[in-house]
């Protein structure tokens, strides 16, 4: 039995995984193949029975993941992002969330039969389009930063405006089951859930943030007790006002997220990893409670609500809460191409459906699944057509392929104009302010500032940018700049060239190899290629081909200096060192610092390559 059991949580947690891996790899979001697992594990193989499994624990645990999701959410919210667009988010939570209301649930009424009542909860259920669906799909879409701040602010705020407005048909519904209860308690239940949520995780935020400020909290023990608090402040306000406690934790992270001078970068780190598991686990439990043969039984009546919510809710709803706000057409349409609902809108129906069923509600039974599919088919048609749809309308984000350069020196300059001139965005920061005008003179684009400042945040623009080259003169920010960048790039595209003190052994490398790549492996130093340049050395960009090979351009090149990078057919940029796994072949550019050849002065060309150099001003 309890072996049963453990194979089964151990299924839950290695399928997540290798979900998310899956969708890395293929480039499609990653609640396609969560729901498709849990479905096939759940009603078509029978192997996953969440009820039985975690008996009367699933829900509690349903509802304390997804506090714990909406809070890391809230706390990237920061209000300066919205640079003009709180209207619009604003518009979108309130008119727009009421607009889709109506629309779902005059859908829900008319082709699925539900009564008002019951398709009211249902349209209140719907309305949410949440971050657990969102933002893995911006990350994958990559629209503009308009589109994107629009989308990630209102998936976060509209989720526990959706749970509370559930909660008051919910009420509702009860009231009229039970007699004895007056109809006017459902508002009271709204009214006092809303003022319970901002006190509770306003005061809970600025208790936290006075720890983590003054250091009342050592740096071990930084996720411990943010996660407690989570736990804390969600059950508490839980407790005092029903179904208060999505709103509180919410409230909680918009707080510290604006709140001077709180450490937040680690416990963003820790939320990330902990949100990407648990939207994982809780897809496949929730998709393998769906009952398939209650939602065979309604028909044709999903497909026609499925349509009214993404063809008609949407664009009336992003119509109405975007006129006059200055954005383009394509921008308006993206925002409405993009509405998946997502894990409050299931949790919270499979509970409320329970509930509903031991009152007796005629229908019941239905919301639960016909919730799901709406939740599959803008989830499917989303992560399958949005970023066509983006690429098409004009507003998704060109691929991430530039490169930011630490260090404004000769090897960064002509670096720098080398990848320009092979049609990668390059952007070349310095402290230095006469290296960094130098470089611009030279044409390049430029940053004057420390790239792992509070300033560079707000100032270095990096759409497309998806490479680090650090090789700055001092180790120090070589490993900052590697570690603020390696989670956004990723660690396979940080790279870092090892100072002369480093490459020496006069000091320990500062940067443990774990988190970044070495740039032409441990041997290679900043001071002997510059000493290339001062010899009359150059950036070399040379083409292979199927006639000019490798092992020729090892030959030609042979003891003249050190190649750099590499960069294959499909345009991916490689640091060349002892994690370059491809052998360069056909159609690889290499670029290396080497010493010119007297044979080279007079010709261009290699046999069947061709040579030529990066001519940076000095």
């Amino acid at each position: 039995m309890h072996e049963n059991i453990l194979l089964t949580l151990a299924f839950i947690v290695v399928a997540g995984a290798a979900a998310q891996w899956v969708a890395w790899r293929t480039q499609i979001p990653a609640i396609v193949f969560l729901l498709i697992l849990g479905i096939v594990a759940g009603p078509g193989l029978g192997f996953l029975d969440p009820d039985r499994l975690f008996g009367p624990v699933l829900f509690p645990l349903v509802s304390l993941a997804v506090a714990v999701i909406l809070f890391e959410g809230s706390l990237t919210l920061r209000f300066s992002e919205l640079r003009g667009m709180s209207q619009v988010v604003l518009r979108l939570v309130s008119l727009g969330a009421l607009l889709t209301w109506a629309v779902a649930a005059a859908a829900a009424h008319v082709f699925v039969g539900l009564d008002w009542g019951l398709a009211g909860l249902f349209g209140a259920l719907v309305m949410v389009t949440g971050p657990t669906v969102i933002v893995p799909l911006l990350r994958f879409v990559r629209p503009s930063a308009k589109v994107a701040t629009v989308l990630r602010w209102e998936g976060i705020v509209i989720d526990p405006i959706g749970a509370l407005a559930a909660v008051l048909v919910y009420q509702f519904l009860v009231s009229r089951a039970l007699p004895d209860l007056p109809a006017w308690l459902a508002l009271w239940v709204f009214v006092k859930a809303v003022a319970v949520g901002f006190a509770v995780g306003w005061i809970a935020a600025e208790l936290l943030g006075r720890m983590l400020r003054h250091y009342l909290v050592p740096d071990y023990l930084d996720n411990v007790i943010v996660l407690a608090f989570v736990v804390g402040v969600f059950t508490a306000a839980n407790m005092l006002a029903h179904e208060a406690g999505l709103l509180a934790v919410t409230v909680m992270g918009m707080r510290l997220a604006n709140m001077k001078g709180v450490p937040l970068e680690n416990i963003l780190s820790f939320k990330e990893t902990l949100t990407i598991l648990l939207i994982s686990v809780l897809f496949i439990v929730l998709a393998a409670r769906l009952d398939v043969e209650r939602l065979a039984e309604v028909g044709k009546g999903v497909v026609l609500v499925f349509l009214a919510i993404q063809f008609v809710a949407q664009p009336l709803k992003v119509w109405a809460s975007t006129t006059g706000s200055g954005l383009r057409w394509q921008e308006k349409a993206m925002i409405a191409w993009i509405g998946p609902r997502g894990i409050v809108a299931a949790a919270v129906s499979a509970l409320f459906a329970l509930r509903l069923r031991e009152l007796g509600h005629p229908g019941a039974e239905i919301l639960v699944p016909l919730t799901f599919a709406v939740i599959i088919g803008t989830v499917l048609f989303a992560g399958g057509t949005a970023r066509l749809a983006a690429q098409r309308l004009g507003v998704a984000e060109p691929r991430a392929r530039g490169v930011l350069i630490v260090g404004a020196h000769r090897l960064g300059r002509e670096l720098g104009l080398a990848l320009t001139k092979l049609g990668f965005r390059t952007i070349v920061a310095d402290t230095d302010y006469a290296l960094v005008r130098t470089a611009r003179m030279a044409g390049l684009e430029t940053f004057f500032g420390n790239v792992v400042s509070k300033e560079a945040d707000r100032r270095l623009d990096l759409v497309g940018v998806g490479y680090l080259l650090a090789m700055s003169p001092y180790p120090e920010l070589n490993a900052l700049a590697a570690l603020r960048y390696q989670r956004e790039f990723g660690r396979g595209n940080v790279y870092v060239l090892l100072t002369p003190e480093e490459v020496s052994k006069k000091r320990q490398q500062v940067l443990d190899r774990r988190y970044a790549r070495l740039l032409g492996g441990p041997q290679v130093g900043l001071a002997e290629l510059l000493v290339l340049f001062d010899r009359g050395g150059k950036v070399y960009t040379t083409r292979l081909s199927e006639a000019f090979t490798f092992e020729a351009y090892q030959e030609r090149f042979a003891g003249r200096g050190q190649l750099l990078l590499a960069i294959d057919p499909k345009g991916n940029l490689r640091g060349v060192g002892p994690e370059l796994t491809s052998r360069p072949g056909a159609e690889w550019y290499l670029l290396g610092v080497y010493l010119p050849a007297e044979s080279e002065k007079s010709e261009d060309a290699g046999p069947g390559g061709q040579l030529e150099h990066a001519g940076a001003r000095s």
